[in-house]
């Protein structure tokens, strides 16, 4: 029984860290940075993304955060958890990204990142939080729509 215990509690580690990566991205896409995004980031957490300086402190990243999506319209974040693995209450995770952005100046034009996060994270009292976070860009290109095809299928929205 021992041994069933444990793969249960490496299985659910996992499921409640894939979660938490999973919860980081939509909730960027859904602009709730005081309350999902802020839920999921260890206070102490250091985070770059791409070649910017890091950022330390979850309120800094949040602020970062919101600062980049001032004029965002949409966002829709794809993420792939591909591996998992835990060391008692730590956790490294490697996510491959890609993310669409749409912004106000020009919300025609699509705006798309490529990457790889490579994720650490730490069990809480609150439960599991990503303590580091670094962003490894490798493509990023605009697309517009110069078919028109997304007022043909009735444009953007609903929105929720």
């Amino acid at each position: 029984m021992i041994e069933e215990s444990t793969a249960l509690d490496a299985l659910r580690d996992r499921i409640e860290i894939t979660d938490v990566l999973y919860r980081y991205a939509s909730s960027i896409d859904t602009f709730d940075f005081d309350g999902g995004l802020r839920s999921v980031l260890a206070d102490d957490l250091v985070a770059q993304y791409g070649n910017a300086d890091p950022y330390h402190g979850a309120d800094e990243v949040v602020g970062f955060v919101k600062e980049w999506c001032k004029t965002c319209v949409m966002q829709h974040h794809f993420l792939s958890v591909y591996h998992v693995e835990v060391s008692g209450d730590t956790a490294t995770a490697l996510v491959y990204h890609t993310s669409h952005q749409l912004f106000d100046p020009n919300p025609s034009v699509v705006n798309v990142l490529v990457g790889r996060y490579r994720n650490e994270l730490r069990r809480t009292d609150e439960g599991w939080k990503i303590s580091k976070l670094l962003l490894e860009l490798c493509w990023a290109e605009r697309r517009a729509d110069a078919t028109g095809y997304l007022d043909e299928v009735g444009g953007r929205g609903p929105v929720a």
